[in-house]
């Protein structure tokens, strides 16, 4: 019964959408892309305002063979990783302390509590100030968007810590290092990578935003360029580059969290 109960356990992580549970993910997709093909040859709808999918599909394989879209995605995904590991390392510092000490929490929580409400977007254009037009900016911006959701996550994780499991190592007399490592760590585990799934996502909308602001390369610069010359199918297939980029950062965190916390999953998270 252990044995099967671990090979349980252990089971190879598979993509939501290779499995059974993702089959009507599948069909939506597919009857939506239906309705809107079928919506713009019923009702004649101009290219110039809602392209067909075909048309779209079309301007996407055309992007990809051209080797137009693949200098601009991998600046952003530069951005992203680079703003999200920030985020992550802020996050998970801050997490920790603020959680570990309520006098701490008292004196700083309000404060980064007060800074998430100041829209990030108003942000941006002081970042391109202090830190440039190049990756800098643009990753500083996707730290400080992923930043909350990992920090919130965090803390909430340490503060739901199972007490008896914490009177047991006072008993045998564990040093806080210790406790930290075998009771704290492994029950917040769960929550920080419920707060890393979003994280990943809020950090591609960050270096999109630092790009629309103020950048010449990237998927956003890209959209911004093909915006001004009212090519809608272009920006279609850039959002089609951005969708599947956030999918695969999204995928590749919880096939992580999959091999690291399988062991348990939180409740409900705080990410809302």
């Amino acid at each position: 019964m252990k044995a099967s109960a671990t090979t349980q356990e252990l089971r190879p992580w598979r993509p939501v959408f290779t499995t059974p549970r993702g089959l009507p993910a599948i069909i939506c997709t597919i009857v939506a892309l239906a309705l809107w093909q079928a919506s713009v040859a019923l009702f004649d709808v101009p290219a110039y305002v809602i392209p067909a999918p075909a048309t779209v599909a079309a301007r996407i394989y055309e992007d990809l063979v051209s080797g137009l879209i693949l200098p601009h995605f991998w600046i952003t995904f530069v951005e992203v990783i680079v703003g999200f590991a920030m985020a992550v390392v802020l996050g998970m510092g801050l997490g920790v302390t603020i959680g570990l000490s309520p006098a701490i929490d008292r004196a700083i929580y309000p404060l980064l509590l007060a800074f998430q409400t100041i829209p990030k977007v108003a942000i941006a254009p002081l970042l391109i100030i202090w830190f440039g037009y190049g990756l800098h900016s643009k990753a500083v911006m996707a730290a400080l968007i992923a930043f909350f959701p990992i920090l919130v996550n965090v803390i909430a994780g340490l503060r739901t810590t199972d007490q008896r499991r914490l009177l047991l190592m006072k008993s045998l007399r564990a040093r806080p290092l210790q406790v930290f490592t075998k009771v704290r760590l492994p029950g917040m585990l769960p929550y920080l990578f419920a707060g890393l799934e979003v994280g990943i996502v809020f950090a591609l909308i960050g270096a999109i935003v630092g790009e629309f602001v103020g950048s010449s390369v990237g998927l956003g610069s890209l959209i911004i360029q093909r915006q001004a010359v009212i090519d809608v199918a272009g920006v279609f297939s850039v959002l089609a580059y951005l969708s599947v980029m956030g999918l695969l950062l999204s995928l590749a965190v919880k096939l992580i969290a999959s091999r690291t916390a399988f062991w348990e999953r939180p409740p409900e998270t705080t990410n809302r």
